[in-house]
């Protein structure tokens, strides 16, 4: 039968087993030799020494065999654990635990010193190997902290720490809009979230407009700032101007937004464009919009295969590629078959979204 991939090696087995076997001696020896100082006893050419070295050898044979296999055993679920991990995780879990291991070391070293040895070495190990397991899910845990800190030691390219977990500077059109507390409340968006002072100013300037539909709009950007104060997702600070010798509010942004570690969170597409060719990190709400709009939208054409008629007399019912149903009107006898439609409306419930058309008119004057 052949060795799968992940099975231990007879060799390795056998190299086990050895140094099973010379535990075992070692330990009869020692008990040999504390029988000998009271007892000159020999069994044949042996004394009580050289007996407790065989017969410590031997029961280390016996044990080692076994010991070895369930070793093996355990190495194979360990190699297969570790291979469900990527090269960042394994590096940030051994860093945790090295630095955790010798924590624990440099702390209960003083046991071996001043206590026991058959009571010192066995807590020192206990604590090292708890400390250095800890110290390994610690690493895990937080792996883009640990590689951002390796990475300029070790020559390797530096981490990108992803934008959701970077505090957001938010731009006077998402405040605007109004949509970042659906969003917030949704679970898309946590954390840290700054407004700066120029933001606020630009916003009461709108506020105070006498323009009705600026005036209309600042309000409403202050009012979602005010909401956003009061959602336990996420932590609203107000911080003062970063960038007092940039003109623009758009440029005052993007300095502090690189000046402090932190992500844009703008729906203007030209000021994420610009932050992202400064070098910034850019949330960008339109572009998540865009993301989940509808696979069709009203006036657009879709070809669609009716399979069954609707609950409503006339209509014929089909799905698009992703499963959206589609509902045509007029197009019971079209059942079965490929047909075009014109998209009149598209409904979202709680069970998915439903596309109501009509079909084109050719078709709509064959059918009748």
């Amino acid at each position: 039968m052949p060795r799968g991939a992940g099975t231990i090696p007879s060799a390795v087995t056998e190299v086990l087993r050895f140094c099973v076997v010379i535990f075992g001696a070692a330990v009869g020896g020692e008990v040999g030799s504390a029988f000998a100082q009271k007892s000159q006893v020999r069994v044949g050419p042996f004394g009580v020494m050289q007996l407790g070295v065989v017969l410590g050898a031997g029961l280390g044979y016996v044990l080692g065999g076994a010991l070895a296999r369930m070793t093996g055993r355990r190495l194979e679920e360990a190699e297969a654990a570790l291979s469900r991990r990527s090269p960042e995780q394994l590096l940030a879990g051994l860093t945790g635990a090295v630095v955790a291991v010798m924590i624990a070391a440099g702390l209960t070293w003083p046991l071996l010193l001043v206590g026991t040895p058959g009571i010192a070495f066995p807590i020192f190990m206990f604590v090292c190997v708890s400390v250095g397991v800890l110290g390994y899910r610690v690493g895990l845990a937080r792996r883009q902290r640990v590689l951002a800190m390796l990475a300029p030691r070790a020559g390797l390219h530096e981490v990108a720490e992803p934008v959701g977990s970077l505090p957001r500077i938010l731009d006077t059109s998402v405040a605007i809009d109004g949509r970042i507390v659906d969003v917030v409340r949704a679970g898309f968006v946590h954390g840290g979230l700054l407004v700066p002072e120029p933001v606020l100013a630009e916003l009461q300037g709108l506020a105070d407009a006498e323009d009705d539909q600026r005036r209309s709009r600042g309000r409403r950007g202050l009012e979602v700032l005010e909401a956003l104060r009061r959602e336990r997702g996420v932590d609203m600070e107000v911080v003062p101007d970063g960038a007092v010798e940039v003109p623009e509010v758009d440029g005052k942004l993007i300095r502090m937004s690189i000046d402090r570690g932190a992500a844009l969170l703008t729906l203007d597409s030209n000021l994420a464009r610009v932050a992202s060719l400064a070098g910034c990190r850019v949330a960008n709400l339109h572009a998540l919009a865009l993301a989940l709009r509808p696979p069709v939208a009203a006036g657009e054409d879709v070809k669609v295969h009716l399979t069954r008629t609707g609950k409503e007399p006339g209509q014929g019912v089909g799905y698009l590629d992703d499963g959206t149903m589609v509902v045509v009107e007029r197009a019971a006898t079209q059942v079965g078959k490929d047909v075009s439609a014109t998209v009149t409306s598209v409904l979202t419930t709680a069970n998915g979204r439903m596309v109501f058309c009509r079909l084109t008119q050719p078709q709509a004057a064959s059918a009748s």
